[in-house]
């Protein structure tokens, strides 16, 4: 089940003429040239194919495994040993020329084995299908926290994308997967990588139970859906959002002192129910600090047809009915819109853990993963400070937003944002209070100092003044706007 869709023998080979051809991410780049190049980005595979259409061993890799054409098999077998391609699956033959029949794709420094997406390969995908590096692989990937760590655990690994980014900050790696298929592209990814993955067969966190780790990844099938299995990436055979409730709730068991857990996961908005209610209530039952990101938010029509056309199920004669059975489900569960975003868990052992859940909808700058793990660095801060006795400065990236209308006797401010122009890239509207407040703040004086001055300026009584003032200063503090001082 774990064994490499190569030998050894023929591993070497394939990674070396992959080498020997130049069939990386730069080098695909050059080969294609800069108005190729950004076609690709936009999924234009013609520009791609015409772009690529020499026999050069580089060119003829694009047009097999990244722009899904064909090739002669002289051609191909310039670039690949076709015996070991054949062999392996990596390519079938169609008349006098050969296609691809896997995904072969670089991916940063490495190579990754995969199903073909319908994209290039169209019509419905297979059930056992095997996904690539795609939009959630590359978001998970950008928000994982990097410490170095002893172990780390990834759940439902598909072909390997999340192992890859763990095998470099730790020490071991193991993956599970429900479907055989996926361990069998995951393994010669790593093979085809030099890397050594322990691979276990089961559902979710069965086959690694009473284990612990430093750190768990999961990119899992969220699909939110009536709880039918078509596809195994996509539905987890769990109703609703069960399996991202599940998956969350496995935390306690999972995760060593002090360690991590981040999975991507969809969440329904429930007519009549608060959506963040919903999910903070699967982290307070884990004991673990939280913090949920919204990002993507659908209504049922939108989602439906996403996940029909990412399965290749959008046309054909079962497409009415499949849409109209999934629209019911939807509309008999009282389900409003779909959310999906990023939810991170940190077991710290802290009495009072702390939960966040939140819209964040705003552009990032990526990857976010430092900005994560910074978070929840300024949360234990927090709870180990009084701040009335802080001393605060402002984030090197804060800024102050005016806006002012003209009035007769000149300029009068109206809107006061302040906005973080990097990283989370959060933003705030504040009082003229507030703004005096953090334009004090330099590292050089504590809080309850800063407060009293102001108290004064504003003939505020200094308790009433700091009580409410508190709780501004930790969001702040929380968004990274405030950062503790030296």
């Amino acid at each position: 089940m774990t064994t490499p869709l190569l030998s050894p023998a023929g591993v070497e080979r394939l990674r070396a003429a992959l080498a020997a051809a130049g069939y990386t991410p730069t080098g695909i780049d050059a080969r294609l040239g800069e108005s190729a190049a950004t076609a690709l980005t936009r999924g234009d595979l013609h520009t791609v194919r015409h772009a690529a259409s020499g026999d050069d061993p580089l060119a003829t890799l694009i047009r097999l495994f990244v722009a899904g054409g064909d090739a002669p098999e002289k051609a191909a077998g310039a670039a690949l040993d076709l015996t070991d391609a054949y062999a392996a699956g990596l390519l079938e033959r169609d008349g006098d020329r050969v296609r691809a029949g896997l995904d072969l794709r670089p991916y940063g420094n490495w190579w990754v084995i995969s199903d073909l997406g319908s994209d290039v390969r169209p019509g419905p995908l297979r059930a056992d299908h095997v996904l690539g590096i795609g939009g959630a692989s590359v978001t998970l990937a950008q928000s994982t926290v990097r410490p170095p760590v002893a172990t780390a655990l990834d759940l439902g690994t598909g072909c390997g994308v999340q192992a890859l980014h763990l095998s470099e900050h730790a020490a071991a790696v193991t993956g599970t997967d429900l479907n055989p298929r996926a361990l069998r592209l995951a393994a010669t990814t790593a093979a085809l990588n030099g890397l050594d993955w322990e691979l276990l067969a089961g559902d979710l966190v069965e086959p690694v139970a009473g284990r612990r780790f430093d750190l768990v990844v999961s990119n899992p099938p969220f699909v939110v859906g009536p709880g039918r299995t078509t596809h195994t990436y996509r539905d987890s055979g769990r109703p609703g959002d069960g399996v991202s409730a599940e998956v969350v709730a496995a935390a306690p068991t999972l995760l060593n002192d002090g360690g991590w857990m981040q999975l991507l996961a969809n969440w329904v908005h429930v007519e009549g129910e608060e959506w963040d209610e919903r999910v903070a209530g699967w982290i307070a039952a884990t004991g673990c600090d939280g913090w949920v990101l919204q990002r993507e938010l659908a209504d049922p029509a939108q989602y439906v047809a996403l996940w029909l056309r990412d399965s290749g199920e959008l046309a054909g004669p079962e497409a009415a009915a499949r849409t109209a059975d999934w629209l019911d489900w939807f509309a008999a569960q009282r389900i409003e819109a779909v959310g999906f975003g990023l939810i991170t868990l940190r077991a710290s052992g802290a009495e009072a853990p702390v939960i966040h859940v939140e819209e964040a909808r705003q552009a990032l700058d990526q990857p976010i993963g430092p900005h994560v793990e910074a978070w929840f660095a300024r949360q234990d801060w927090l709870r180990s400070v009084d701040l009335l006795d802080a001393r605060l400065t402002t984030a090197p990236e804060l800024r102050l937003q005016q806006s002012a209308a003209r009035r007769d006797d000149g300029w009068e401010v109206g809107a006061q944002i302040l906005a973080l122009d990097g990283g989370m890239r959060w933003a705030q509207e504040v009082d003229p209070l507030t703004v005096a407040l953090v334009g004090g703040c330099d590292g050089s004086v504590r809080l309850g100092e800063q407060l009293a001055v102001l108290a004064a300026a504003y003939e505020a009584e200094p308790a009433a003044l700091a009580a409410a003032a508190l709780p501004l200063v930790e969001h702040l503090v929380e968004r990274g706007m405030l950062l503790p001082g030296a």
